[in-house]
């Protein structure tokens, strides 16, 4: 995992469990490691009542990491731009979040291609660079799009299941 989690053994946490130090965060349990799904992106975009936006919102706060890889990235541009009329931003908006995403994200190149592994093609790139991230969860609308991942210690599930997860939902 390319930002393994360092253990501070002179700081003792509650119980005398050592606590965990990643990148600032101090707590009992390292942050969770996601991909976002373009479909998350483009619907917390979409609406800010919905539990997409409220993730969305967290990004770059100590609730969780993201990952990015230049192809994701190129994702996210081509389809914010396409969906551009139906959002209420302009192109520089557009520009300001993409950029706001990679300044608070962890970046990966990806090395390996395991494709076809998914029935969706362009979501072999989120399994890909999850896989390589370390993470845990790829965020998404279409958990029947990431059938299999349990194999590789991922998990597919929605911004509202997340939340729940982290404790940003009852």
């Amino acid at each position: 995992m390319d930002s393994g989690a360092q253990v501070a053994n002179d700081v003792d946490g509650p119980f005398g469990f050592p606590v965990a130090e990643r990148q600032g965060y101090i707590g009992l349990m390292p942050k969770p490691q996601i991909v976002i799904d373009t479909n998350v992106l483009i619907a917390g975009l979409r609406s800010n009542r919905g539990r997409a936006f409220q993730l969305l919102s967290l990004v770059g706060t100590e609730a969780f990491d993201i990952h990015l890889s230049v192809p994701l990235v190129f994702e996210y541009e081509e389809v914010l731009l396409r969906e551009l009329p139906r959002l209420a931003m302009s192109e520089s908006d557009v520009q300001s979040l993409i950029n706001y995403h990679c300044a608070a994200a962890q970046h990966h190149e990806i090395f390996f291609l395991w494709r076809p592994y998914l029935t969706d093609a362009d979501d072999d790139m989120l399994l890909e660079l999850a896989v390589k991230a370390g993470c845990e969860f790829i965020v998404t609308f279409n958990k029947t799009d990431f059938a299999g991942i349990d194999k590789f210690g991922l998990e597919a599930v929605t911004p509202a299941e997340f939340l729940t997860r982290i404790g940003k939902l009852p």
